[in-house]
């Protein structure tokens, strides 16, 4: 198994930059797809600045409320194009590109859902390390395999080592060896697994679930949970305190709590 993934993974071709993404909205979601299977669906430069730009976009279009990124093919993302890397002047820009887009999907005011059906490896993995939630079929398998080529998976290994137990994390980075699906849920890498065929369905249910929910309250609410992550405890608690009370202020709070009261289903400003 463990020859099989690594071969799907470093078969990397050269590919236009036309079509690489693809994306789909719907009533109050938008879904971002790796179009270009040829090349594993890598994180090229063209890639990274591609993604960039439409997360941003979605997340300042006020009639959405969660974004999912998806992968076409067997291969969710291999990480980055290491025919690209491998070129010297490319080297700092692709990675500060991909700071860039860690940041961008920290910032983004809505939920970003990781979608995956096969494998995420490197900064795919990271990719999903990244994402505030990740559904993933029961076939998907999840590798930091830099360590294979020389190269230490650094950056794929800073979400990990927030998502995941510390071993988990070290595991994964350290021998480059894959997970599966079971493994990446029971350690905090996903969020829920499904069957292939189940999978659509499943993110379909939970980008309603969200879309029920005010966009307002979900931005602070996202705003405040990765702020208070790196915390103090007792900080965490007492920023906590206003932030609730900054929530109570919102309008579409004041809407919900009357609603509750009126037994009825809140009308969102949104």
């Amino acid at each position: 198994m463990l020859k099989s993934v690594m071969r799907q993974l470093y078969r990397h071709k050269s590919s236009s930059s036309q079509n690489i993404i693809t994306t789909m909205k719907t009533v109050n979601s938008y879904r971002i797809t790796l179009s270009d299977p040829k090349t594993r669906n890598t994180l090229s430069i063209v890639t990274l600045q591609h993604l960039i730009e439409e997360i941003k976009n979605a997340g300042n279009d006020l009639s959405l409320k969660s974004i999912v990124l998806c992968g076409n093919g067997p291969v969710f993302s291999a990480g980055h194009n290491l025919n690209e890397l491998s070129i010297p002047e490319n080297q700092k820009i692709i990675f500060s590109l991909a700071t860039k887009l860690m940041n961008t999907m920290i910032d983004c005011p809505i939920p970003i859902i990781a979608c995956v059906d096969g494998i995420a490896a490197a900064s795919g993995c990271q990719l999903v390390a990244a994402s505030d939630m990740a559904i993933c079929s029961n076939r998907s398998f999840f590798s930091t395999p830099g360590v294979n080529l020389g190269l230490f998976c650094s950056t794929p290994g800073i979400p990990l080592a927030r998502v995941m137990s510390k071993k988990a994390a070290a595991y994964m980075l350290f021998t480059g060896t894959p997970i599966n699906a079971e493994e990446a849920l029971r350690t905090g890498l996903v969020s829920k697994v499904v069957q292939p065929e189940e999978l659509d369905d499943e993110i379909t249910k939970l980008t309603m679930l969200i879309g029920q929910k005010s966009r307002s309250v979900i931005t602070l609410g996202k705003t405040f949970f990765y702020r208070q992550i790196d915390e103090n405890i007792k900080l965490a608690y007492k920023n906590g305190e206003q932030i609730m009370l900054d929530n109570l202020e919102l309008n579409d709070c004041k809407e919900g709590l009357q609603s509750f009261v009126e037994k009825r289903k809140p009308n969102w400003s949104n």
